[in-house]
């Protein structure tokens, strides 16, 4: 049931998607567009993606509001770097590993990550969790310390967002581990 649901609501976003593309909202461009979606999903099937989880009010207002914050923060830090023109800023490709390793808690920190100015995902590993993030205006260890620290701050939001209690746990004990290794993990 839960598949067909799937299918049914990416048909309908893709068709959507179509009437946009063509910018003529009539039954024959809504009937293209149904056609080229169940023809796309027919040939493009997408896999099967779980949510274990459950939505958590409180979880998600933390996120958002977060998360709204790191962009305004990220977009006004960029501008002046952009703007102020003094020095060159120096780039760096960082490994973050995550506690959660599953394919749609991947993809949502992965996003999150992506959407702030000034670090774009440029590789993952999904058998390891690990993140590879392009990051913007790095100036030494600290900088990089402090980027990994708060990608693990993001995916701890989102765990507790929309996370199950077992994924949770699973991010408590990996906080737990790394707090104990000096190295940490990432």
């Amino acid at each position: 049931m839960g598949r067909a649901r799937d299918r049914v609501l990416a048909v309908a976003a893709l068709t959507v998607v179509w009437m946009l593309l063509w910018g003529v909202f009539s039954w024959l461009t809504l009937l293209g567009g149904l056609l080229v979606s169940m023809l796309v999903l027919a040939v493009f099937p997408l896999p099967p993606v779980t949510f274990a989880g459950r939505l958590r009010p409180g979880g998600l207002a933390r996120f958002a509001m977060r998360f709204l914050t790191d962009l305004v923060v990220a977009s006004f830090q960029l501008a002046w770097t952009a703007f102020a023109g003094r020095r060159v800023p120096r780039s760096a490709v960082l490994a973050v590993r995550l506690a959660v390793r599953s394919d749609l808690h991947l993809t949502l920190c992965a996003e999150a990550v992506s959407l702030v100015p000034g670090s774009l995902i440029v590789d993952m590993d999904r058998a390891a969790g690990i993140l590879y993030i392009h990051v913007f205006d790095v100036s030494g260890p600290a900088d990089i310390a402090r980027f990994r620290r708060d990608v693990r701050e993001l995916e701890e939001r989102i765990v507790r967002a929309v996370g199950s209690d077992a994924e949770i746990e699973l991010f408590t004990a990996d906080v737990a581990a790394a707090g104990s290794n000096e190295g940490g993990n990432g």
